[in-house]
């Protein structure tokens, strides 16, 4: 087993928002840093996936962006957890390209695509913001930029409960309430006037922890 790694998350960057550490607590950040431990990545891996999930999905005057939102360590946990090891994907052979339609056909898991594609972006971290998107540029037609741009978006806006969307700053820039199951008690009282409710996570609507498929 390899030693335990971290990844120091700026309070700065994120706002004071929650994060959810490795035994699914949740944490404020109220320090200056935190250091957040790592199921898969190592920490100057996720420093690349950080900076490149910054270049994809940015912050600028319309809002927060990956790093505000923590889309690095909802990636870390994804690749950590059984969709990281294609638990859900048939992996036998043949391994054929087959129509772009039916997406990836190949041998690789998301761990492996991930890990491959890191090694190629050494150092990317370390670049300034137009050398960022020359190299990503570089590889946008291959899987592991489809794996990381899909994964980003996903991370910008899952349930808190996953890694990403801290503070549910994603739902917030896009004004979605979260998963409620009904706004009939809203309807009257809000008939002709903008409804902008405060976004609330699945575990503040139910009331109870739910557990999230990495888990499983």
């Amino acid at each position: 087993m390899r030693r335990r790694e971290f990844l120091e998350i700026s309070v700065s960057a994120v706002g004071g928002a929650l994060i959810y550490s490795l035994d699914r607590r949740p944490t404020l950040l109220g320090a200056q840093t935190l250091r957040v431990p790592l199921r898969f990545f190592t920490a100057s891996e996720a420093k690349i996936v950080a900076a490149a999930a910054a270049r994809i999905f940015p912050s600028d005057d319309a809002g927060p962006g990956a790093n505000e939102a923590g889309v690095v360590i909802y990636i870390d946990r994804q690749l950590a957890g059984p969709y990281g090891r294609d638990r859900w994907r048939y992996t036998q052979e043949p391994f054929e390209a087959g129509l772009p339609e039916l997406g990836y056909q190949g041998r690789e898991t998301p761990r492996q695509i991930y890990r491959a594609g890191l090694a190629k972006l050494a150092g990317f971290d370390a670049l300034d913001a137009a050398a960022q998107d020359a190299a990503l540029r570089a590889i946008e037609l291959t899987p592991f930029f489809a794996l990381l741009r899909t994964h980003t978006i996903e991370g910008m806006f899952c349930d808190p409960m996953h890694g990403g969307n801290a503070g549910m700053v994603g739902w917030q820039l896009i004004g979605f309430p979260g998963p409620s199951m009904s706004f009939d008690d809203e309807v009257e009282k809000y008939y002709g006037r903008a409804f902008r409710p405060k976004p609330q996570s699945l575990e503040q609507i139910s009331g109870e922890r739910v557990k999230p498929s990495e888990e499983s």
